[in-house]
């Protein structure tokens, strides 16, 4: 049986097998820490990432995390390569690890660090809608889709990251816990209206597709009433219908309140911006999400359509995601039972 090494990173303990080495500590959030690690005697790199087991929380984002990324098996995901916890007495684990694919940046870092040209913006938004079409057919939403969670190497190579991570929407008036984060919020997540589909995603890689063009953020509000005025102020005033179905009482009476705006010129708000790209980004910031175009649809859009490969078709396309999982309420223990059991069964890729 292989060891375990022993190291402390960022103040923290964390135990993995002897095979990795520790190169640098990454970064992390509420999610967990990320360091840089190789196998020992090569030049093999990868992202290894200790997720805590401390509450019911914890746990179940974790479980929920794992299961993601072994159902997901698509080059524009972050693939699941290796999962391990430390050794322990039955249940008695803290942490749990997941390796996976090191990217040299994420898209927030790469976009600010230089102007984006038309041909570096148009494959890279390709490749994140190859990635959310393959998530949508297995019935997967991201809902928290930004600039720092698509990663890029080197080769411009996309993957999406942190997919999945569920939030709790009544928490949206919380404005410190979201201020960024609320920037690529749908309307329907902002006001509670309606279901959350797929189309939430859609209206992200919209938000992300005019960063990209413009070099700034499309709806940077501040909290979370000035996101309202941001949107509003671009978006325009919404119909009578809309308001009324807000979910947020505060956010109704807001709205309502609000003096009346025409929606903006999109080709005035980006001027000479490819014609293509102004026209699927409105197709994807529509505020009713019905109208919203889907991922299979953009791809084809004429912006687009000089990538599409007949190969992408079946390729883009995952079975459904069972989550059921979502509805069970276990101890610590019993969702570490669980993680134990899928890192079992995990074949090592």
């Amino acid at each position: 049986m292989e060891g375990f090494t022993r190291v402390e990173v960022d103040k923290i303990v964390w135990e993995f097998p002897d095979s990795y080495q520790l190169v640098s500590f990454l970064g992390g959030g509420s999610f967990g820490r990320v360091a840089k690690v190789r196998i020992r005697g090569t030049k093999e790199y990868f992202a290894l990432k200790m997720r805590p087991l401390e509450s019911e929380e914890d746990a179940k984002g974790a479980y929920r995390e794992i299961r993601l990324l072994k159902h997901m098996d698509h080059r524009n995901i972050t693939c699941l390569l290796n999962v391990f916890h430390p050794p322990a007495v039955g249940m008695a684990f803290r942490q749990v690890y997941l390796v996976t694919h090191l990217m040299d940046e994420d898209l927030q870092v790469y976009s600010r660090s230089r102007r984006m040209r038309e041909h570096e913006i148009r494959p890279i938004l390709y490749q994140i809608l190859r990635g959310l079409k393959c998530m949508h057919s297995a019935g997967v939403v991201h809902r928290d889709l930004m600039p720092c969670n698509i990663a890029i190497n080197a080769n411009n190579e996309v993957r999406i990251l942190d997919f999945g991570l569920s939030r709790r929407y009544a928490e949206i008036t919380r404005p410190k816990d979201f201020v960024g984060t609320l920037w690529y919020w749908a309307p329907e997540l902002l006001f509670l209206r309606g279901q959350n589909t797929k189309a939430i995603d859609m209206w992200s890689v919209g938000c992300i597709l005019a960063e990209l063009i413009s070099g700034r953020v499309l709806f940077p509000g501040e909290h979370y009433f000035h996101q309202l005025e941001c949107l509003l102020d671009v978006m325009g005033t919404p119909t009578e219908e809309f308001v009324s179905g807000i979910g947020l009482e505060r956010s109704r009476k807001y709205v309502k309140k609000c003096p009346s705006r025409e929606r903006c010129d999109f080709h005035h708000l980006f001027p000479g911006a490819n014609i293509q790209a102004v026209d699927l980004m409105e197709k994807m910031l529509e505020m009713k999400p019905e109208r919203r175009i889907t991922a299979s649809d953009a791809m084809r859009h004429p912006y687009l359509r000089d990538f599409i490969q007949p190969h992408h078709i079946y390729e883009d396309v995952a079975p459904t995601y069972d989550q059921n999982f979502e509805n069970l309420i276990l101890p610590v223990n019993g969702w570490k039972e669980l993680i134990h059991n899928e890192i079992q069964n995990f074949k090592r890729k």
